[in-house]
């Protein structure tokens, strides 16, 4: 069963009481505060109490059943975590989904997932309605804004309040879906990863002990989109199931002096961030600012300069300790808190996970030698890694080779364990935390006119680690163009047509692309060539 987050919320006022911590915490479950003087504070027995009330209005009123889809489309408020819990005591298989996605974005994924409910707020909703008839598997549409109404939904607060406390958690099992996300590929549309009640619940526990060295005391903010699987890893999971408080402020974009003044003025003691969003603080005078309570620091997503660490050290005391990890998986490989940190390597291997260096054939590498970064998997696959890829048995398949899962990432490992991040395997773009495939750029750039033929790859950038650039062949009836104008409208229309993240801070028009005997792109002689030039 969910056992793990139910356990809380069932059994209050024994939090987790598995070893992990001991007694009631004295912090809040959520501090979440607004920036315009609004404050949400739950104590773990709020959250209990609401929790079972969320679940009565999905089970009742949208009428979700065990083994049911819904899509949270929600940015960083108090309802998201309700809405979630609410799923896991109700046996709804619910999927985050950022708000940065487009209405072609939002039906795929309403397709693709067959998804009966969607939740979202007034700004988004609109966008629902007119896609809406076109997803047949969709019946109900939630609203979670205070006060609002709108024909054909649902409002949350309204159910909310009138629904019943009295509420048992639907019995699962260890391996039944709980979660879905979409991750995007290098040869097609965003994939389904699915995790199952006991993947990412007892899965992340040891992240949570070992890496963020959580304890009950704690005031744990981790700035990351709802949409992604690094929200659950430190706002969500580990931070309960350790009874510390999640802390969040609900600013729709990143802020840096807001997220300074932020740190400044709450007890916040553990902060969690892209290397982008380390990067970005320190264009601002960090050492002005005094963090009374921070203790510790991580960071995940994409890799993190050594400069980076070392401007930080400088400023606060603090070493940010990195984190590796996939939407597949939970924490692979970190640096925990009895650990020395050595620059330029992640850490050691995750408990429970295996990390080794492997060659094309599953040989161990030796230390210093380049190969690819994969999980043991054989005899006994390790709690914590994902079920499959939703209804493509043969995606998930190609992440086996012999006797272990292969991440797709190219690393090296030291003589004491400790893995050195070194590329993607694959064409995938790591940019600012936010995980690209160029498959969807380049299919968003050929509607077009403009556009005969493109490619997609990372270039280096000095705030964002990386970003997309477009080569381009134009079409015949845009040669002539004015080119600044042409970028401008390239870009535009890619925001338009797909998540405003994706689009090509850099695009080049060229003549010709790379290509293999069989007409395929080369990706890796444009990404070689655009990196070499760094």
């Amino acid at each position: 069963s969910q056992y793990l987050l139910c356990f809380l919320f069932c059994h209050f006022p024994s939090p987790f009481d598995l070893g992990l911590s001991r007694g009631i915490p004295s912090n809040p479950a959520l501090w979440w505060v607004s920036g315009k003087g609004e404050e949400v504070r739950w104590s773990f027995e709020e959250l209990a109490f609401l929790s079972k009330k969320s679940a009565n209005v999905l089970s009742k009123a949208c009428n979700l059943q065990k083994g049911d889809r819904i899509i949270i489309l929600l940015p960083r408020v108090p309802e998201w975590w309700l809405i979630s819990v609410g799923c896991i005591r109700a046996g709804v298989t619910f999927i985050p989904a950022t708000t940065l996605l487009t209405a072609k974005d939002i039906s795929y994924r309403l397709q693709k997932s067959r998804a009966k409910c969607i939740v979202t707020n007034d700004a988004l909703a609109p966008l629902i309605d007119s896609l809406a008839s076109d997803c047949q598997f969709l019946k109900t549409r939630m609203l979670v804004s205070k006060g609002s109404s709108r024909e054909g939904w649902l409002n949350f607060h309204d159910l909310l309040k009138a629904a019943g406390d009295d509420h048992q958690p639907v019995k699962t099992r260890s391996e039944d879906p709980m979660i879905i996300y979409f991750t995007s590929g290098t040869t097609g549309y965003p994939k389904m990863v699915e995790h199952s009640c006991s993947s990412l619940g007892i899965g992340l526990a040891s992240t949570g002990r070992d890496w963020m060295d959580l304890k009950a005391s704690d005031l744990m903010w981790g700035f990351s989109d709802t949409g992604w699987i690094k929200f659950a890893f430190s706002n969500f999971y580990p931070t309960w199931m350790l009874g510390a408080c999640v802390f969040q402020h609900g600013m729709l974009q990143f802020e840096p002096t807001t997220v300074l003044n932020t740190l400044s003025k709450y007890p916040v003691t553990i902060f969690c961030g892209t290397p982008t969003i380390f990067r970005m603080l320190l264009q601002h005078d960090v050492s002005r600012y005094q963090f009374k309570s921070l203790r510790r620091c991580l960071s995940g997503g994409e890799p993190t300069n050594l400069e980076v660490i070392e401007q930080w050290k400088a400023h606060t005391g603090i070493v940010i300790r990195e984190g590796y990890g996939q939407t597949e998986t939970t924490i692979l490989c970190s640096t925990p808190k009895d650990m020395k940190v050595k620059p330029g390597f992640i850490g050691p291997s995750s408990h429970p996970f295996d990390v080794q260096i492997i060659d094309e054939h599953c040989n161990h590498l030796p230390p210093g030698e380049e190969g690819d970064i994969a999980v043991k998997i054989k005899p006994k696959r390790p709690l914590g890694l994902f079920s499959g890829y939703l209804d493509d048995p043969e995606k998930t398949a190609s992440t086996e080779r012999g006797d272990f899962y292969i991440t797709g990432d190219r690393g090296i490992m030291d003589e004491d364990g400790y893995i050195r991040f070194v590329a993607r395997a694959d064409d995938v773009i790591l940019s600012a935390g936010y995980r690209i495939g160029p498959y969807e750029v380049e299919h968003a750039l050929m509607e077009h006119p403009a556009v005969a033929e493109s490619a997609v790859v990372s270039s280096p950038d000095p705030v964002r680690g990386e970003v997309v650039k477009a080569f381009i062949i134009l079409s015949p009836a845009y040669e002539s163009r004015e080119k600044d104008q042409l970028i401008c409208e390239l870009q535009d229309h890619v925001k338009k047509t797909t998540a405003p993240y994706k689009y090509p801070r850099k695009i080049e028009f060229v003549q010709d692309l790379p290509k293999t005997i069989s007409g395929k792109i080369q990706r890796k002689q444009l990404r070689k060539k655009e990196w070499e030039k760094a």
